[in-house]
């Protein structure tokens, strides 16, 4: 068969096209087209291959070196549908990212607006004419259809229109008999539902000129996308952690049974997304520290706390099973998670339930299939299980042996006939039964129609399988954070390694990839927790427990000689050291300064100020030397010393001797209130230049090197949390690659303002009233009243006093007021959508709460109070949010 690609495209001087041909194996071939004016290129094949479709995708080289392709979450398709065919003849047209290309996402095509795919009929013309075109807009019941003047096409009666077949998601395509059509062929698309009014697409008619078609030929026109007089997808949601699920069924714990129960409750209100937490597994002590979601001991692997019993088959000992059962309803019925209790429990049914199950589940074809999928990331996760709870710790660094793991080591462990592999298969079966389930809910929320949104963490914990086995993709001796804002006054210290980026990126991103990937089988949008670590991570010393020395990395630092050329008497060897003097330690420590002067510091020679002591002179030195006190007088002394040392104006870089950056938040500190007004004025405006203009253009071109090949990787819907100190360059690059932001009307981008305007949220956006990281909307309302009666009157534009607590009918308008927002997606917690109903709602507010910022030793044990169960019977409240949700245009 002979096949012909055609393409207009104009290259500039030294640029070449090139056709990418995806075969079924997922192999591509790459073959040179050829020009006559630079404009119009074609490249000729034959195929021997009967595949009955062709997926390709054109690139633009230079040099043999690819510099720009076509956006490829969705290839051009060919459809060899022609039975008698011996040639094909294709005129596409180049395709870049559209605008909507989040209609081309999973959560679109696979959720809300599923539509099953039809293949091309086969026919037997002579000579074939095919249509295609794509049509992002139509939901779920439209077809696409092409009618036209002609009488094949059904002479402007949209009864008699030829319904197309969507081969691709969005991608429609109609076989017609070139006999049968003029030279010139005049049409336009229509929308057509099973009931209701045709819809024609906006626009002129179109019209194809046809070209001489030989015998048993193909000819395929790609045509522009087809517009339609359609309201923008605008979605509600729901947003809570899998643990903090609670079913009659569950085990003290939410479970991915939960899971689709909850999934139901979504679909009953008429919401169509459900978002949730990190579910990957975080043990690491096997303490309530684990509770902590975003620091996983591996980007594959799943929590085994979420593994749902009913699911699994009934142990057989039916006394052991009647134990299990009481412990189960004793743990369930806590108002909160005991985590500690919790996992013991789910690990030691896990036990048992392999001994009865494991050897026979371990040879069934399902698990080899998933074991052979999966090995490259299960074998390494298993054996680090193995050896944490074989040596009591997971800190690799301190186990006597395995501080890494060679290539024979891991074939054995692969190898079913080894010892070691029965050592390991019990973690094997773990993660099986996990995937399976996980696997079902997804399946459940496609099938209701419910977009599943996970969450994917910036950071990985420095005790995890990744820094075991890939300690070339991380920087051990950093730590990645984030710069004081509304949540932290100190800054944020994750305790995560930060990422070797030139090592990721000559690898192309495939670390990152390939988790994607694995992220992309449970779930069909998610959202990128703290985007702007793929501009630059705030990077704290390993010596710090304050985020407050940190810089950002990579960022462009200042030599002595630009800071001076601000007007600032830049001195490197004292601005970069702590500042102590006599008046600084009365004003920090009162009482305590002369114990302070005797054990902290010391005096420097012919100087009146000080300097730490050598014992002392790190925040983790002085972590250390305060462990286990807890009385107020030490945590006082404690907190100020940690206060002395980050009391500098500037930090060294720490790649490029010479270079430095200004203390983040400095002007807060002791050491800028002894400058000089002159120099306290030259150093807000290097401060102000460097934070907010110097690196834009430079972290623009950083994150382009990451987050496209991450956005191309799978159709997921990507959604990013772009809070905090966000450059102007995010919304660029956010923009370039269509990504929604967040957008959360307490916490505005302007700077300038106190609230955002929902009106103005960017359509491509996530609007939300609180995360997990925030106070709910009833804590909100409580915390400060001055700016509470500032929102009240000024947002939702009421002129007498904001009542307290909040009452029910309130939280209402806000909560319709999001939902009535631009935004695409409006995904608001569990505790947010009860606030409207107090009969509904926790009493206790506080109880909410999911997690304290500021606090790096917060237990995440919030669990919903009522059941799903309970929560499906309060009709009254469900029919009400059905009505919002379907009030908003968003049903």
């Amino acid at each position: 068969m002979k096949l012909q690609f055609n393409i207009e495209y104009i290259a500039h001087y030294g640029e070449n096209l090139e056709l990418n041909v995806v075969w079924s194996n997922q192999e591509t071939s790459h073959h040179a087209m050829v020009t006559t004016d630079g404009r119009n290129w074609r490249c000729d094949l034959e195929m021997n291959s009967h595949a009955a479709q062709l997926d390709y995708y054109y690139s633009v080289t230079r040099n043999g070196v690819e510099i720009r392709h076509e956006w490829n979450m969705l290839p051009h398709r060919l459809d060899l549908s022609a039975a008698r065919a011996s040639r094909y003849t294709a005129f596409d047209h180049w395709i870049d990212m559209p605008d909507d290309s989040y209609l081309y996402s999973a959560a679109v095509t696979q959720c809300v607006a599923n539509r099953k795919q039809t293949d091309t009929q086969s026919t037997r013309h002579a000579c074939t004419v095919q249509l295609k075109a794509r049509a992002p807009q139509l939901r779920s019941g439209q077809r696409l259809a092409v009618c036209g003047a002609c009488a094949q096409l059904g002479e402007w009666d949209t009864a008699r229109a030829v319904v197309m077949a969507e081969h691709a998601p969005n991608e429609w395509v109609a076989t017609l008999n070139a006999a049968q059509l003029p030279t010139d062929v005049e049409f336009k698309f229509v929308a057509l539902t099973e009931e209701g009014e045709p819809l024609w697409e906006n626009g002129h008619n179109r019209s194809v000129t046809l070209v001489t078609l030989q015998a048993n030929e193909v000819v395929v026109y790609e045509l522009s996308t087809a517009y339609f007089p359609i309201a923008p997808l605008k979605v509600a949601g729901t947003v809570i952690p899998v643990f903090s699920l609670r079913s009659e069924k569950s085990f003290g714990v939410g479970d991915f049974g939960d899971l689709q129960r909850m999934i139901d409750w979504v679909a009953l209100t008429g919401q169509r997304a459900l978002q949730v937490l990190p579910i990957n597994d975080t043990t690491i002590t096997g303490t309530w520290q684990d509770s902590y979601p975003y620091n996983s001991i591996s980007i594959y692997a799943l929590h085994p706390q979420y593994i749902d019993i009913n699911q699994l088959p009934p142990l057989a000992d039916k006394k052991n099973a009647a134990k299990y059962e009481k412990l189960r309803k004793e743990l369930n019925a806590l108002p909160q998670i005991d985590y500690e209790r919790v996992n013991e429990a789910k690990r030691s049914y896990l036990r048992d339930v392999f001994l009865q199950e494991g050897a026979k589940m371990l040879k069934d074809s399902a698990f080899k299939n998933f074991f052979t999928a999966n090995k490259d990331w299960l074998v390494p996760y298993a054996a680090f299980c193995h050896y944490r709870d074989l040596y009591g710790t997971a800190t690799f660094s301190q186990w006597p042996d395995h501080h890494t793991l060679s290539k024979a080591e891991l074939a054995a462990m692969a190898d079913s006939r080894t010892r070691i592999y029965k050592d390991l298969s019990f973690w094997y079966f773990v993660q099986y039964c996990l995937d399976k389930q996980m696997r079902a809910a997804h399946d459940h929320a496609r099938s209701r129609g419910v977009i599943l949104k996970g969450d994917i963490p910036i950071g990985i914990s420095r005790d995890g399988v990744e820094a075991w086995v890939e300690p070339r993709y991380f920087n051990l001796n950093g730590q990645a954070g984030a710069p004081p804002d509304a949540f932290s006054t100190n800054g944020q210290n994750w305790g995560f390694p930060t990422y070797d980026w030139d090592a990721l990126l000559a690898d192309g991103c495939s670390w990152w990839v390939k988790r994607f990937r694995k992220m992309a089988q449970y779930f069909d949008a998610y959202r990128i927790d703290h985007v702007l670590g793929f501009f630059r991570i705030w990077e704290i010393p390993i010596h710090a427990v304050h985020g407050l020395l940190g810089q950002f990395s990579p960022a462009l630092g200042m030599s002595a000689d630009e800071i001076r050329g601000y007007g600032f008497n830049f001195n490197e060897s004292t601005m970069t050291k702590p500042l102590i003097t006599d008046w600084m330690l009365e004003r920090i420590f009162g009482k305590h300064a002369t114990l302070v002067r005797s054990v902290y510091v010391e005096r420097m020679p012919d100087s009146h100020t000080y300097c730490m002591r050598h014992d002392y002179d790190t925040q983790r030195k002085v972590e250390a030397a305060f462990a286990g006190k807890k009385s107020d007088d030490d945590i006082w002394v404690r907190d100020g010393l940690y206060a002395l040392i980050s009391n500098v104006l500037f930090v060294h870089d720490r790649k490029v001797a010479g270079l430095y950056h200004p203390r983040i938040a400095a002007q807060t500190d002791l050491a800028y209130e002894t400058l000089h007004d002159t120099d306290k004025e030259a150093f807000n405006r290097l401060y102000n230049d460097y934070y907010y203009r110097r690196n834009n253009d430079f972290w623009y071109q950083e994150a382009m090197k990451k987050l496209p090949r991450l956005v191309e990787a799978t159709r997921m819907l990507v959604c990013a949390e772009d809070l905090g100190m966000v450059p102007h360059c995010v919304s660029w690059v956010m923009n370039d690659l269509k990504i929604l932001s967040l957008e959360i009307q307490s916490m505005p981008k302007d700077d300038r303002l106190k609230f955002g305007n929902l009106n103005n949220n960017p359509y491509r956006s996530v609007a939300t009233i609180s995360t997990h990281d925030m106070p709910t909307l009833r804590q909100w309302w409580e915390e400060d009243w001055d700016r509470t009666q500032q929102y009240y009157n000024t947002m939702l534009w009421r002129a007498d006093a904001a009542p307290h607590p909040i009452p029910g009918w309130l939280a209402e308008d806000v909560v319709r007021n999001h939902l009535m927002s631009p935004s695409m997606l409006c995904l608001l917690s569990l505790q947010d959508w009860m606030a409207m109903d107090e009969n509904v709602r926790l009493a206790d507010a506080d109880a909410e709460r999911i997690n304290v910022p500021a606090n790096p030793r917060h237990y995440w044990r919030y669990r919903m109070h009522l059941s799903i169960e309970q929560l499906m019977q309060t009709h009254e409240f469900n029919k009400h949010i059905k009505e919002l949700v379907s009030q908003s245009g968003r049903l």
